[in-house]
């Protein structure tokens, strides 16, 4: 019986390791690399969900700062017609923020995995 614990304990952690590091569903997810030569397209959104604090201590100079816990009320600032990208510390809170987003009605969302830890102007 313990085995069987010991395997449903990993399952469950393997399982949350997914979730949050996996796309949105239907989202995009793309390195910092694959992000470098989006910065220079227009007609793009580009939303930093790290805390202001965070964000003031360095920060891409395309993104706009929402934190996480503010974008749900900030919906309206965004345009659903144009790309979103999502940059966080490390991709983990930007992939909630996909998830709000597309429960939101907004499809053409992108998470830069690895965020502002893997990202080197």
């Amino acid at each position: 019986m313990d085995t069987w614990l010991m395997i449903l304990i990993g399952a469950v952690i393997v399982f949350i390791g997914y979730r949050a590091i996996a796309p949105a569903k239907g989202g995009k997810s793309i390195s910092t690399d694959e992000l470098k030569p989006e910065l220079k397209k227009i007609g793009k959104q580009f939303i930093d969900v790290r805390t202001p604090a965070e964000f003031k201590a360095g920060h891409i100079k395309e993104f706009k700062n929402i934190p996480l816990n503010e974008l749900s009320n900030r919906l309206n600032e965004l345009n659903a017609d144009q790309d979103i990208y999502l940059i966080c510390q490390s991709g983990m809170r930007s992939s909630r923020a996909a998830d709000l987003l597309k429960k939101n009605g907004f499809e053409q969302v992108v998470n830069v995995r690895g965020g502002m830890n893997n990202y080197r102007p």
